[in-house]
């Protein structure tokens, strides 16, 4: 896998490396990124990402399970999700490659939602 995911899931937890190892162990994942934040982990071409809980947002805005999925355009994504009996959340954080935002399934299901820059292959990952 070259550059970020466009489609996954993230799993909070306190714990990185623990809980890492758990989906190395047991679903013979590898490690493909390790930051002080994250462990990225790929098993054929799916992306989990072993993440530390966001706490700079609120609380209501975190699950423990989140998948995430690329989309074109966030503000479509937002709309669309709202007209389907979910909800949008307040906030976008970004970075040279990629714009996220949550959203919220009417099942009450977090969701992250990632819109790519224009031209990603010109940034090094």
């Amino acid at each position: 896998m070259a550059g970020p995911a466009h489609h996954g899931a993230i799993v909070y937890s306190n714990n990185l490396t623990r809980l890492s190892e758990f989906y190395v162990q047991l679903f013979s994942m590898k490690v493909i990124r390790e930051t002080a934040d994250f462990i990225s982990l790929d098993k054929d071409g799916f992306n989990l990402i072993v993440h530390i809980p966001p706490f700079a947002i609120p609380h209501s805005s975190v699950s423990a399970v989140k998948l995430f999925f690329a989309v074109a355009s966030i503000e479509n994504a937002r709309a669309q999700a709202i007209e389907l009996g979910g909800e949008a959340l307040d906030g976008e954080w970004a970075n040279p490659i990629f714009t996220v935002a949550n959203i919220v399934d009417n099942e009450g299901n977090h969701i992250q939602i990632r819109e790519f820059a224009r031209n990603p292959s010109a940034l090094a990952f």
